[in-house]
């Protein structure tokens, strides 16, 4: 299970997974995540690549905390977001952030962006919410595990826990090949967190 650390601090991010953040910008992001009054429990997995799912993912505040808790962990972090939000005066924030932008309506591109980003940085943390809305969805879908073993990913269980209080790093997840059983397992690894609205998830 994972392990609590508190307070947040880029101790809980592998020395080659994190970037060059100024002191002023780590500061920020962990005071403003404590004064909120949430904790995070666990490390970022010790490995060259490794892939967070992030879920429940049922909140725009999802991606708030997360930030926060990038910053304040100096953390490398790439992650997908919908191309739209990418828009004029945020763009650059979105990428100093670690933001790629993602056209849904071309799911066959998005190997291509993560592959570009992965070429580009030795070590990385590539974050991912598989049920890829916050919106409830019937049947998670499986791409985020074959981006995984394309670029030789480890797996690791990121929760957003609203009734607790807290983001959890935790469990590493060892992929059998089987997708759906996989998917299956994963899912059942969520069911003991609550997202920021439960009947989305």
């Amino acid at each position: 299970m994972s392990e609590k650390v508190v307070p947040v601090s880029q101790d809980q991010c592998p020395a080659h997974l994190r970037t060059n953040r100024s002191p002023l910008t780590r500061w920020f992001g962990r005071t403003f995540y404590r004064a909120i009054g949430w904790e995070l429990e666990g490390k970022i997995a010790d490995a060259e690549r490794v892939m967070v799912v992030a879920a429940p993912h049922t909140s725009n505040w999802d991606f708030v905390f997360g930030i926060l808790v990038i910053l304040g962990i100096n953390a490398r972090v790439r992650w997908l977001g919908k191309h739209t939000i990418f828009k004029f005066g945020v763009t650059w924030f979105f990428r100093w952030l670690g933001g790629i932008p993602v056209n849904r309506e071309r799911p066959d591109e998005v190997m291509g962006y993560v592959d570009a980003a992965v070429e580009k940085d030795n070590g990385l943390v590539l974050v991912m919410a598989p049920e890829g809305t916050r919106k409830k969805v019937t049947k998670w879908k499986t791409g985020f595990l074959r981006i995984a073993k394309k670029n030789k990913c480890v797996i690791q269980l990121g929760a957003l826990d609203f009734a607790n209080r807290r983001i959890v790093l935790g469990d590493v997840f060892e992929p059998t090949g089987d997708n759906e059983a996989d998917i299956a397992a994963i899912i059942e690894y969520y069911s003991q967190f609550t997202g920021r609205h439960p009947d989305q998830f």
